[in-house]
């Protein structure tokens, strides 16, 4: 359970704030009152939700790249973060195919460079550095992946994730293991799903843009299994990832996964047809039976060790995960306040996470 008091007036610096998972974080933060400061490239979708829920109002909202290596101190030394929530990335397994220097550059040296200034920064005391459930070497495993199992990745994209997973561990190893000094964690999601995401080549905006559209839904690997959550799940994961740093120090400075349940790890044709039923009208979808580059076709996390140290459950089922996420979808295309429906969702997730199971 989040303790909204240890976030009341905190200070945490943010990357990706534009980006839909980062806009969702930052919406998070301040409704628990922390001050947030957010560097990122500008947003990248003018309809994503960054935009449409005004979010630029709610922090120091200072655009840059993480790729400069020069562009971080002068931040970190002028707002002086507590905490550091990093969630910058080239997060596109398709796009790494076609922009691997650009991945690598982004997920890994840009990891280097939020490190670098962490480490020569006096005010941090504890940072969450964002990975991805694809950073194991998948080995076609029918049990879930566990924290103490082989970064890998044949892809660039994932490649790039068990690179930044690796230089969050050698910079812990090399310049954090102090228990006086800031306490660095990584953390692993599954594919996240929820309003305001545009991306292309993500099977859900693919969906909602085809179903607005009045065109039929192609999807590339129908059968594959995907451990699919609503975005706000794991960001109360990375919070109290972060609580447990400052609270309770260096034992908490290891990688984590926060994926969803079991229940929630189904294929790509269950999720799009979910969609489908809730959307209505003439939303349809078909197979794409063309050639595409090569993804996992099964992905699970095991996420025992953030059940049992943190306290940490996953607080959606799928079904009221991707509810949640049409409803969204569907409030924007009446033209509702995205801000007012963002507020009231986080709201009904927050107080849900707050109650005790019966």
């Amino acid at each position: 359970m989040i303790d909204r008091a240890f976030w009341r007036g905190r200070r945490v610096l943010l990357t990706g704030h534009t980006g839909f998972k980062g806009a969702w974080a930052t919406l998070l933060l301040r409704m628990l009152g922390a001050e947030v400061c957010g560097f990122a490239l500008p947003p990248e979708y003018d309809d994503g939700l960054f935009n449409v829920a005004g979010i630029a109002n709610d922090l120091r909202h200072t655009i840059g790249d993480i790729n400069h290596a020069t562009a971080l101190p002068p931040l970190f030394a002028s707002f002086r973060p507590e905490i550091v929530l990093h969630m910058a990335a080239q997060s596109l397994v398709r796009r790494s195919y076609l922009q691997p220097a650009e991945t690598y550059m982004t997920n890994v040296m840009g990891t280097v460079h939020v490190l670098e200034a962490i480490r020569h920064a006096d005010s941090v005391r504890a940072a969450v550095i964002v990975s991805s459930d694809k950073c194991y070497e998948n080995a076609g495993l029918a049990r879930g992946y566990v924290e103490s199992d082989p970064l890998g990745g044949s892809d660039p994209y994932s490649s790039s994730k068990a690179g930044t997973e690796l230089v969050t561990q050698s910079y812990r190893r090399s310049y954090f293991s102090d228990a006086s000094g800031p306490q660095v964690a990584s953390a692993r999601a599954g594919n996240v799903i929820g309003g305001g995401d545009w991306c292309a080549d993500r099977l859900v905006p693919d969906a909602i843009r085809a179903f607005r559209n009045g065109e039929t839904l192609n999807i590339r690997n129908a059968r594959s299994v995907r451990p699919w959550q609503h975005v706000l799940d794991p960001l109360l994961g990375y919070l109290l990832l972060a609580e447990a740093l400052i609270k309770q120090g260096p034992r908490f400075a290891e990688g984590w996964n926060f994926g969803p349940g079991p229940r929630s790890e189904v294929t790509v044709g269950e999720v799009a047809d979910h969609l489908v039923r809730r959307w209505g009208a003439d939303a349809s979808w078909v197979r794409d039976t063309g050639e595409h580059p090569h993804e996992a076709a099964y992905l699970r996390l095991d996420c025992t060790k953030a059940n049992t140290q943190l306290g940490w459950n996953p607080t959606l089922p799928l079904e009221q995960a991707l509810d949640l996420t049409v409803e969204w979808y569907k409030r924007f295309n009446e033209g509702a306040s995205m801000r007012d429906v963002t507020i009231a969702q986080i709201n009904r997730v927050l107080d849900r996470s707050e109650t005790p199971p019966s």
